[in-house]
């Protein structure tokens, strides 16, 4: 499902008439799998549950090939109907078809004690995201006593300028991901948000040297973080693993060694997983055409 995050976005210019009568030509020539996957691909955290008319409007496709695709997946178990039966939602399949991909879980297995841990310690939200693409993934994320409102959730997506965890991840991604970045622009999600290029290089210069990276009011106003690498047997950085908290609720350089050690005893955990015979921990993470 990963490959599917490359959004389509809707028809520009198109009313929904126009979408529902013909759809839109971008489709001419597309296989039936791309198309499954753009219907698949319109439902956000935001867009939970989407008409047949949005769904159209969203794809693109026209009206009675969304409908007959959509009937598809509801008989498979991929969509379900909405209770008021005008709508559709993700189906339980899609969910018991993603607890079987073995390498987030298996990062998660490992990690999950020590981030239980840091959140004992701190009392603050911790979070454990890896590189997927152009963004960071949130494998899971633990609430604190005091959680502070946050955008991220297990599952879902934040941009790797604005996040702790998408400093780190970003710091020790191939070259040209940053390249990329800054040639599409950095999106600004707060004042705060760092957007020039030439800071951006030095905190993420500073990541690697110091093994962490902060966020302060960044992504959410009111939100701060402070993340650090966590490596596999190779010395690869294979995810991010952060704590969250309030804007004054703490110091962020004292959070920072507690942090970084839950983060350093994960890297030793997965690293005696693999030597011993243990399944791959993580998989490589992907960067480049989603």
């Amino acid at each position: 499902m990963a490959s599917a995050r490359a959004r389509l976005p809707p028809v520009r210019g198109l009313a929904m008439g126009a979408s529902m009568a013909g759809g839109s030509t971008q489709w001419r020539g597309r296989s039936v799998i791309s198309k499954v996957v753009s219907l698949l691909d319109a439902f956000t955290p935001a867009t939970r549950e989407l008409s047949l008319g949005e769904l159209a409007q969203i794809t693109g496709l026209p009206v009675s090939t969304t409908y007959r695709l959509a009937s598809e997946l509801v008989a498979w178990g991929g969509l379900e109907r909405a209770g008021s039966g005008a709508g559709y939602r993700i189906g339980m399949r899609l969910w018991e078809l993603g607890t079987l991909a073995p390498p987030g879980e298996t990062l998660r297995d490992v990690a999950l004690p020590f981030m239980q841990d840091l959140c004992q310690a701190t009392h603050e939200s911790v979070h454990l995201a890896v590189l997927d693409g152009r963004e960071a993934l949130y494998v899971d994320t633990i609430a604190g006593r005091s959680a502070v409102p946050v955008r991220s959730r297990r599952g879902g997506r934040l941009p790797l300028h604005a996040t702790g965890v998408g400093k780190v991840l970003l710091a020790h991604a191939p070259a040209a991901l940053l390249e990329e970045l800054l040639e599409a622009g950095l999106p600004r999600y707060t004042p705060r948000t760092v957007i020039a290029p030439a800071h951006l290089r030095r905190a993420l210069a500073e990541v690697r040297r110091t093994g962490v990276a902060y966020a302060r009011e960044e992504m959410s106003l009111g939100s701060l973080s402070v993340a650090s690498p966590v490596v596999d047997g190779d010395g690869a950085v294979v995810a991010a693993m952060a704590v969250v908290l309030r804007a004054g609720h703490g110091d962020l350089r004292r959070l920072a060694p507690a942090v970084r050690t839950a983060a350093i005893s994960t890297s030793r955990s997965l690293h005696e997983r693999a030597r011993f015979g243990g399944p791959l921990a993580v998989a490589r993470t992907r960067h480049g055409g989603r």
